[in-house]
């Protein structure tokens, strides 16, 4: 993707086209005005001393600029939920594994985009369950994302020996770039041959998108971001209200069936029987989503076409549709095997307490 692109993306919430371009950007931190889209080679001292603001720490006691001196630092701003995050992070894994004795320091920074990601114990559980090895310094206050004036998830910033930020990547994609600057920057250091490149191979969640037939861009379903919604008389914010699906929907359209309040992030379901319905062209749907409530479960059934998904259910689902959600996080409904064409994904929830928050597609 070209500097040009990328320092264009503050924009990226005024089109749906203008989102689908960005689907393999990533997602845009709509948390702050100024974006930083080139790299900095000014001293890094502020960005990396924001890391005594972290809120924690995982993996790792607090990292501080003294202790990083003389290293190679990737600093990788991440939230769980993030597919353009999900999909990136086999490499940053690879990387932090087969350079950490050349030199190399990787940092996950924790910045959530939704209210239950700022929640410990599910950034803790993310951390564990996703295999993210390296440093984890969660900044569940905006603190670090500020002082690096970052808006994107993912978002990398590598810095030489001497605390330099010599390079930058928005979004997924590069992998060769970024591992080739990672390489050249610990040269730089001393480190001699830094080996590689790493192999890495994405699997499940974590395997690139099907860019050639992905059509639909990342689609919010809480009224403070929602495009394209297609349930008669429109979102009633904030209040409890029974919407209907219509009859048809045109790609990209999506709509509510049941007792729904749709609130500033989430739609929250509260009876059973609640439906989703999507028209998309892609070959993956996920959709982010969890219980109201810690502890409780709340069981779903995927319809594609009015069917059982068959081979095209994701990891999250049988090949019946069938399903439980028991944590707020990303969940893979659908992997289609065969030719990507307009379909309409359907999802039930057979209990109340459900939280939807966005599709993303793959």
């Amino acid at each position: 993707m070209t500097d040009s692109i990328a320092q264009d993306r503050r924009g990226f919430l005024g089109s749906a086209a203008a989102a689908l371009a960005a689907a393999r950007f990533g997602s845009l931190g709509a948390l702050l005005p100024q974006a930083a889209c080139a790299p900095r080679a000014a001293l890094a001292a502020g960005e990396l001393a924001s890391l005594g603001q972290a809120t924690g720490w995982l993996n790792s006691p607090a990292l501080t600029p003294a202790a990083l001196r003389g290293r190679v630092v990737l600093v990788d701003f991440w939230t769980y939920t993030c597919i353009n995050w999900l999909r990136q992070l086999p490499y940053v894994r690879a990387w932090a594994d087969g350079y950490a004795d050349r030199g190399l320091v990787v940092i996950g920074v924790h910045t959530p985009e939704f209210a239950f990601e700022k929640d410990p114990d599910n950034v803790r559980r993310a951390v564990r369950e996703l295999d993210v090895p390296y440093p984890v310094a969660v900044d569940s206050d905006y603190a670090i994302w500020n002082a690096f004036r970052n808006r994107y998830w993912p978002a990398l910033y590598l810095l030489d020996a001497e605390g330099r930020i010599r390079y930058t990547h928005f979004g997924e994609g590069e992998y060769e770039r970024s591992e080739g600057m990672i390489r050249k920057l610990l040269e730089e250091a001393g480190a001699g041959d830094p080996g590689g490149p790493v192999d890495v191979r994405g699997r499940g969640v974590e395997a690139p998108a099907d860019w050639g037939s992905l059509k639909s861009p990342e689609t919010y379903l809480g009224y403070a971001r929602a495009e394209g919604f297609a349930s008669p008389g429109g979102v009633l914010p904030g209040g409890r209200q029974l919407y209907q699906a219509p009859a048809r929907l045109a790609r990209n359209q999506w709509a509510l069936s049941g007792d729904w309040a749709v609130e500033g992030q989430p739609a929250t379901l509260h009876a059973p029987g609640g439906r989703i319905v999507h028209r998309f062209h892609a070959r993956d749907v996920h959709l982010v989503m969890g219980p109201a409530k810690r502890g409780e479960q709340v069981r779903f059934r995927v319809r594609l076409d009015g069917a059982p998904p068959g081979d095209a259910h994701g990891i999250d689902v049988d090949a019946g549709g069938g399903g439980t959600a028991a944590e707020q996080r990303l969940y893979q409904l659908i992997r289609q095997p065969g030719p990507v064409a307009d379909r309409q994904f359907e999802i039930e929830f057979l209990d109340p307490g459900i939280q939807a928050f966005a599709f993303t597609f793959g």
